[in-house]
């Protein structure tokens, strides 16, 4: 008899686990929208390789803060869009709570840029990127797929080369181009697999 009690309380327990973890699950990135990122990072990449523009680093942090831009553009538009038409959601401000987790880490990354750029190191920032946005991904811990925590580490590893390596430069826009490719599209394929298991 108690033992039933016992097994009955253990299954509650765990079902409220379960709800607890669904709850804090965030659902608002899109993976088609991570993948248009990278297709753009690599787009960007190869325009900035072209000679239509000068290679000179002013030219090229216009480039690349329009590459950040449009990125933002679509990813963000992407998470408007769910906020405001799932159903789930309810318009409730608290469900973009996680969507913040990130702003720090990226407010230090432009803060770090400026003060590279002021300092004339161009050659760190992508490094730096992509170090801090690793750190994004590994805020995320709880909130989306574990499989997102290893896309964070890759960026670090990749930044952690480019940080070290004395041969990279900023006028090389590859190595930032083809890192964002790699890391968007698995980062796209990890949300849109866990889309297809709930």
């Amino acid at each position: 008899m108690i033992a039933n009690h016992i097994h009955d309380a253990l299954a509650q327990v765990r079902k409220l686990q379960e709800v607890i973890l669904e709850k804090r699950s965030f659902r608002g990135y899109s993976g088609t929208a991570r993948m248009l990122g990278g297709v753009v990072a690599l787009t960007g990449a190869a325009i900035l390789d072209s000679s239509m523009v000068p290679r000179h680093p002013g030219a090229h942090l216009v480039g690349w803060a329009l590459v950040l831009a449009v990125a933002l553009a679509v990813n963000y538009g992407a998470l408007t869009a769910w906020f405001f038409r799932d159903p789930e959601v309810c318009r409730d401000w608290r469900r973009l709570m996680p969507a913040a987790d990130a702003l720090p880490a990226l407010a230090v990354g432009a803060v770090l840029s400026v003060a590279l750029v002021l300092h004339g190191n161009l050659d760190m920032l992508f490094g730096t990127w992509m170090c801090l946005y690793g750190l994004v991904h590994v805020v995320y811990r709880q909130s989306l797929p574990a499989s997102n925590y290893g896309v964070g580490l890759f960026y670090m590893t990749a930044g952690t080369l480019c940080l070290v390596t004395p041969t990279v430069s900023f006028l090389d826009p590859w190595p930032m181009g083809i890192v964002f490719l790699a890391g968007e599209t698995a980062g796209g394929f990890v949300l849109q697999r866990n889309r297809r298991k709930e």
